[in-house]
């Protein structure tokens, strides 16, 4: 397991708002390239069958901004 650089740049989808680390050039949930570094807001979806997964439209685990600039 390799430990994340702290001063790397996470940016977050703007058409399903999963973060991604800076080096990605596109989404790997939804596949655009629309990303942004201005984003606010942290949700971490363990089960996307959950209410909450449901209700902001993630469809798979990881890290979601609440919202994107």
């Amino acid at each position: 397991m390799s430990k994340a650089n702290p001063s790397s740049k996470q940016l977050a989808c703007r058409k399903c708002k999963f973060i991604v680390s800076g080096e990605e050039k596109k989404c790997p949930v939804c596949g655009s390239a629309d990303l942004s570094e201005e984003w606010s807001g942290l949700v971490i979806i363990m089960d996307p069958g959950s209410r909450l997964a449901e209700v902001i439209g993630a469809k798979r685990e990881g890290r979601y901004a609440i919202r994107v600039r």
